[in-house]
């Protein structure tokens, strides 16, 4: 008989219970405390009485979410945290928006807070801060801010793991840009950009170059122009989210071949149409590219579960297009572990 130890014990009676009550998923063990076990105590023998196998609840998948934003489109803190706990995310990263201002780079205050109403630095700071074994946070600012570099360097100093979400409408090669990437190369960490057809992050097809220049630096790609351009045959920049089957070879399947530092954030509608529009080829892409792919959310739902939460979609799109268990694990945590270093 296996013996095991109290904080152990803890979590399997308390998730047996709350499992055998319907209150939440199984997959949320991974998110209960000690003071929520305190809490529900007294079922604590009814737990004992459920006869349950403890080795059911002691299986150990942690889930690295690299995107998600406090604030999202009026999601409360405590929303946004309930909602990583039902998706079983074991470690989330908050990605901040700059600060709100009327440039050129954020279409004149339209794509202020990401477009999305998102938090800033201190928010995200902060609120990792006081959940630090469930959150971490990057650093973000608009690049053409005169104090751009001075602001990033503060929370990279804080201890900031990436430099992202870059979601301005800018040139990618302009020097604002590279000197953020001189940063991120000085810091040591990878810089998450939205690609969006003339919208965000302009030059696409120019981005090799950068990737060239800064070899050190990890870039991870995310959005639309990203994940439309794994298809060879797509030519309607325009067109956002193409449906219909993918011939491999498109710009992003090539750069995240041919270059070392580019890696893919899977998150948002995008990433998910990117896989689901092909299952065929959507096993093979992940087949090939498995070291260089990151889950992430991006959802703005308020419940974590379900056809509208498609955070979760996406987690079971990797668990279901994944050609080995060994590659799922990949994409859901120890391609992020080791890019990010936690």
């Amino acid at each position: 008989m296996a013996i095991y130890s109290w904080k152990v014990i803890e979590r399997i009676v308390f998730i047996a219970v709350i499992k055998y009550l319907g209150y939440v998923n199984v997959d949320m063990k991974k998110q209960i405390s000690r003071r929520y076990f305190i809490a529900g105590s007294g079922a604590l023998f009814a737990g004992f009485a459920l006869n349950l196998d403890a080795s059911a609840f002691l299986a150990d998948e942690p889930i690295i979410d690299i995107h998600q934003h406090t604030d999202y489109a009026g999601r409360t803190q405590e929303q946004m945290h309930a909602h990583q706990r039902a998706m079983g995310i074991t470690t989330t990263i908050l990605l901040p928006a700059g600060r709100p201002l009327s440039y050129g780079s954020t279409h004149y205050g339209v794509s202020n807070g990401l477009q999305v109403k998102a938090g800033g630095n201190e928010i995200c700071y902060a609120f990792a801060q006081q959940h630090k074994d469930e959150f971490t946070y990057g650093a973000c600012e608009v690049p053409d801010f005169p104090g751009a570099i001075p602001e990033l360097e503060k929370y990279l100093k804080l201890g900031a793991k990436v430099i992202g979400e870059l979601k301005f409408n800018v040139e990618c090669d302009s020097p604002e840009m590279r000197k953020i990437y001189e940063l991120a190369q000085a810091y040591n960490v990878p810089v998450l950009m939205h690609w969006q057809y003339n919208m965000y992050n302009r030059g696409y097809d120019r981005f090799h170059k950068m990737l060239k220049k800064y070899p050190k630096v990890n870039f991870i790609g995310h959005s639309q122009t990203f994940w439309a351009n794994i298809d060879k045959n797509h030519t309607d920049q325009n067109v956002l989210y193409p449906k219909g089957k993918v011939t491999p070879g498109g710009w992003t399947d090539r750069l995240l071949s041919d270059y070392p530092n580019m890696y893919g954030d899977m998150s948002g509608g995008s990433g998910l149409n990117s896989m689901t529009r092909d299952e065929d080829h959507a096993r093979e892409f992940l087949k090939r590219h498995q070291d260089k792919l990151l889950y992430g959310s991006d959802c703005d739902d308020k419940v974590g579960t379900g056809a509208a939460c498609q955070g979760a979609g996406t987690i079971a799109a990797i668990k279901k297009l994944s050609p080995t268990k060994e590659i799922e694990r990949k994409l859901l945590y120890h391609n992020a572990k080791k890019l990010f270093r936690l």
